[in-house]
């Protein structure tokens, strides 16, 4: 049967779309991003114990003084880990990607109750929404907004509207046909009968798919850190990538306490604005029974209450914001070549990467710049160059492993110049295992290795070289699997290998602390498959030059040797993670004059 070729429709299609609407997908980004800005700013209060004072007078209200005390040591925990304002984020996230999604969903679901036909057009669409891999969203969203929340939130809201839909109209439906009747014989018009009968016998339905939207679009926020979101999907995301055990851990709690508050407080409110619900909860407090500390562990404030204890906390937390926003700190002026002018930093989790970035990163504060600095893969980072969403990235493998991006994008970005090289791709093993010195050595033992190469990310292309060359060239395709993964976790993979003595065979390349650290064998190439050794450049965004004249000439004069990428990058290893920028710090303040070689404060 002949191929067809939809993925090069659809990518057609996007194309079209970029170069025709444009004009509409930024609209919908200004509006989006001030939706998300606003809540974001609302949410951000100077200190961040006032906000989780609100959420728990909210909590309080809704279902008693324990739920408000566990809110707010829950909140208080998320702080603690210095996750404050990446809680924040997601929470901004979640709460503009619900409603939107909810404005949405309800008439959606109201009209396929009234119309049988509108509901038999809309069941497939949402089952292909629902079902379709949630990463797939994030590709057109990249492209027509390029990375930060957008995407993330596009994505959420496509992702989480199905249940939206499919509770409104198993609410509507599910309300007695009789009383449906009724209405209709007194002469009740259509509209009347939904919003006085329909809906509010339906509210505990709703209520339900509220929950379930809200759920799932706190699901998507890892998946949305992958697109630049922030907020805590980026940090969940950056430990994964690099293997940090401890963030990892304090971001995915962070994560479950607003699953939990979220989750707690929704089913809550279904009781709170449902009639059956506010009777049902007044009868029981009525005839409440049992220990005093019970009663006033589930005591619940009256509405007016409520409102004032929430309008007193932000009323001081404004307060505090304007006091904090008077406090400004001069930069000293001999430094100031930059004048606070912001730079976007981006870079992938390799090594080189992480130490090149966060080197400059003090290099440019030192200077009077507010350099930002983001984790994204490859694809997505030369998307946003080329989108001019981020302005320079320092670890372009060229002319082989980034071809294909500056092949896709080099019109649109600006190659700055080489920093280091050349540079060598290679597949390793450990010292140990015997008489596998070459490439070609490989050949029918694969049963020893598993059958398996561990590689990095898929979106490399050291990894398409790999599998499209490499292997065929020794005979190697179909003996062996090349898995895909993250720099951090074939790093990972390799150190478990090499403490229990056990056969592994991995990408890896030069420069890389890996050979300073483990004793190990680099496959020789005696049939060149992988080519010539490639040179390190920075590569920035079009205008780059245009718009940082002072860095652009800076970075193209950056030259380091093996020797100083190999101490950087032991001192950022030495370091841990999370503390790139500090190490970094250390790292150029152990090295007088370098600052001034770097960047001349008089270039």
């Amino acid at each position: 049967m002949p191929r067809i070729d939809l993925g090069g429709w659809a990518e057609s299609a996007v194309g079209w779309l970029q170069n025709h609407l444009s004009w509409l997908f930024d609209a919908v980004n200004t509006v989006l991003t001030g939706m998300y800005d606003g809540v974001n700013a609302v949410l951000g209060a100077p200190q961040p114990l006032l906000t989780a004072g609100i959420l728990a007078v909210l909590a309080w209200w809704l279902r008693g003084l324990l739920a408000a005390v566990l809110a707010f040591a829950g909140l208080a925990l998320v702080d603690s880990f210095g996750l404050w304002h990446e809680a924040t984020a997601t929470l901004a996230l979640v709460l503009v990607a619900s409603v939107i999604t909810l404005a949405v969903a309800v008439p959606l679901g109201i009209w396929a109750a009234r119309d049988r036909r509108v509901g038999g057009v809309l069941r497939p669409v949402l089952d292909v929404m629902q079902t379709m891999p949630a990463f797939v969203y994030l590709i057109p969203g990249v492209m027509f907004f390029s990375i930060g929340p957008i995407p993330g939130l596009i994505a959420t809201i496509v992702f989480s509207m199905p249940p939206g839909v499919r509770m409104t109209e198993l609410g509507i439906r599910q309300v007695d046909g009789e009383l449906v009747e009724a209405a209709t014989a007194f002469g009740t018009t259509p509209r009347h009968t939904l919003l006085r009968v329909q809906l509010p016998l339906a509210v505990p339905t709703i209520m339900a798919g509220v929950n379930q939207v809200i759920m799932l679009a706190l699901s998507m926020v890892v998946i949305a850190g992958m697109a630049g979101a922030g907020g805590l999907g980026e940090a969940v995301y950056a430990a994964v990538t690099q293997v940090d055990i401890g963030g990892g851990v304090e971001s995915g709690l962070a994560v479950v306490v607003l699953a939990m508050y979220l989750d707690r407080m929704t089913g809550a409110l279904g009781t709170r604005v449902s009639r059956l619900g506010r009777r049902a909860s007044a009868k029981a407090a009525a005839t409440a029974r049992g220990p005093v500390a019970s009663r006033v562990l589930a005591h619940r404030p009256a509405t007016a209450v409520a409102a004032v204890g929430v309008v007193v906390l932000a009323l001081v937390a404004g307060g505090m914001r304007i006091v904090e926003g008077g406090d400004k700190q001069a930069v000293a002026a001999g430094a100031n070549v930059g004048r606070g002018q912001k730079v976007r930093l981006g870079y992938f989790p390799w090594d080189e990467a992480v130490a090149a970035t966060y080197l400059w990163q003090n290099v440019l504060e030192a200077r009077g710049y507010k350099p930002e600095v983001k984790q994204l893969d490859p694809g997505p980072l030369y998307t946003a160059l080329a989108q001019g969403q981020m302005d320079v990235q320092f670890d372009s493998w060229l002319p082989t492993t980034h071809q294909q991006y500056m092949e896709r994008y080099g019109d649109r970005l600006s190659d700055l110049g080489t920093w280091y090289g050349p540079t060598s791709l290679e597949l390793t093993v450990p010292s140990y295992v015997k008489d596998v010195n070459s490439l070609a050595d490989l050949k029918g033992r694969s049963g020893e290795f598993g059958g398996k190469i561990v590689g990095i990310e898929s979106s490399a292309g050291m990894m398409g070289k790999l599998n499209d060359k490499v292997l065929k060239e020794y005979g190697l395709e179909g003996e062996y699997k090349v898995v895909s993964s993250s720099t951090s976790t074939m790093l990972a993979e390799l150190d478990r290998a090499l403490k229990k003595k056990e056969p592994i065979v991995t990408t890896l390349w030069s420069p890389h602390w890996a050979y300073g650290t483990y004793d190990l064998k680099k496959l020789k190439d005696p049939k060149g498959a992988w080519g010539q050794g490639e040179q390190i450049h920075a590569v920035g965004k079009k205008d780059f030059a245009k718009d940082f004249p002072r860095i652009a000439q800076w970075v193209k004069d950056f030259k380091m040797s093996e020797k100083d990428l190999a101490s950087l990058e032991a001192e950022i290893q030495k370091g841990g993670k999370g503390k790139e920028k500090q190490s970094a710090g250390r790292w150029l303040d152990a090295h007088p004059g370098l600052l001034d070689k770097m960047a001349p404060a008089g270039a």
